[in-house]
């Protein structure tokens, strides 16, 4: 199959990947934890730091006034890669675990005691313990869908589970463990139908398909930079501008006011009552490059390099006596997970780093899943961009041959 793109061309904006790991050439396949930055969004932070450091929003001053242009300039590419309606919908986050826990303390304000919150079994933890952090004030009930063996959503299971004091659903688009890529537009519609907003977990799927809140009619959506090429310590919530209005701050500081006396305050207007605070503008104004590289790159051209590694990957995995993968969907991307008989994730990954090879170990946050699957963790590759046929064919060969060792023993 000829290339989608120039891979060795994509690979020289990533010095790291020519470093080595225990003598060998180091192969990153741990891209759903946090993937590499390519050289020109660090440019985009050294000229931030060098040139235009200044903070935004308060100042006169021409630094500040840049720093603020372009800060709101990434916003306006944010809405455009979401396609909201508005950049008054568009709330800068240090990352998707604050972007839930927004949405919990703020929209959960309005819960009562018997509410219920629909959550799936599959989620990250950072989309169940917010949700019962709510429990410590309010008896909420959290109720969990199922999963079937290929680690596919039951949704009529999902559907059972509405009843009148339903009140909020949250589901990640994809699980960062099983590489499940959910039917959200499907779970979504469901859950207006009985009139209850939805909290879409974006954090493994930006980097790897075309998102469209309104097509998805997604109430909220929130997503990390940094698994999608961006700088740490940024992200993103999406929410429906109605919703977010009627919501209270989330946080109180400068930036996010109106007035301030001590006899009371008001806030400021959209998206900044949610923004409290000095946000981080350099990698918030960086993360502008990474939309702009994603964008020349094409996400669909990435979706589909990535599919030929994963399918490449799981045909040479599913040959080595005593492995199993699991996560058989018929609908994933690029994360797989696996284990060996008679050895634990972390003795494989340990022996996979002295190959060269950087796996996560685990339980990847996702203990009930894990529970779920009768294991304590797996051992999850995953595949970016920049990731080649010929590392997936090393990876192979380093696993068989840590298989090979147990198998032994």
């Amino acid at each position: 199959m000829a290339e989608i793109f120039d891979i060795e061309k994509i690979r020289e904006q990533y010095p790291i990947l020519q470093r080595t790991v225990s003598g060998k050439p180091l192969i990153y396949l741990d891209n759903a934890a946090t993937s590499q930055v390519p050289r020109c969004v660090v440019e985009g932070i050294e000229q931030m730091y060098y040139t235009t450091k200044a903070n935004v929003h308060r100042g006169v001053h021409t630094l500040s006034q840049e720093a603020t242009d372009m800060v709101e300039l990434t916003r306006e590419k944010v809405r455009a890669f979401l396609n909201a309606a508005s950049t008054r919908e568009i709330i800068f986050t240090r990352g998707t675990t604050e972007a839930i826990n927004l949405v919990a303390h703020s929209y959960g304000d309005r819960f009562v005691d018997g509410d219920e919150i629909i959550l799936t079994v599959m989620e990250h933890h950072a989309n169940i313990v917010p949700w019962q952090l709510l429990q410590r004030n309010k008896r909420l009930k959290i109720v969990v869908v199922p999963i079937n063996q290929a680690g596919e959503l039951d949704i009529a299971a999902y559907e059972a589970l509405f009843s009148s004091r339903t009140r909020f659903v949250s589901v990640a688009h994809a699980s960062n463990v099983l590489g499940t890529v959910n039917p959200v537009k499907q779970i979504i519609d469901i859950a207006h139908s009985h009139g209850v907003p939805v909290l879409v977990d974006g954090a493994q799927a930006t980097a790897h398909m075309a998102v469209d809140v309104q097509a998805l009619d997604a109430d909220f959506y929130a997503f990390s930079a940094h698994k999608m090429y961006g700088p740490s310590g940024v992200g993103v919530l999406y929410g429906k501008e109605a919703l977010l209005a009627d919501m209270p701050p989330y946080q109180g500081g400068g930036e996010m006011i109106g007035n301030v006396s001590f006899e009371g305050t008001t806030f400021a207007e959209l998206p900044f009552k949610f923004e409290a605070g000095t946000p981080d503008f350099v990698d918030i104004a960086a993360f502008s490059r990474t939309l702009d590289y994603l964008q020349m790159l094409g996400i669909e051209n990435i979706a589909a390099h990535e599919q030929t590694l994963l399918e490449a990957a799981t045909a040479g995995l599913q040959q080595i006596p005593g492995l199993t993968i699991y996560g058989t969907a018929a609908h994933k991307h690029s994360v797989l997970s696996f284990l060996v008989d008679g050895a634990s994730s972390y003795d494989i990954g340990i022996l996979l780093d002295k190959l060269g090879v950087a796996v996560r170990t685990g339980h990847h946050c996702a203990q009930p899943l894990m529970r779920r699957l009768g294991i304590e963790g797996t051992v999850r590759a995953s595949f970016a961009v920049y990731n080649t046929m010929h590392e997936v064919e090393q990876f192979i060969a380093a696993t068989a041959r840590v298989a090979k060792m147990f198998a032994r023993k």
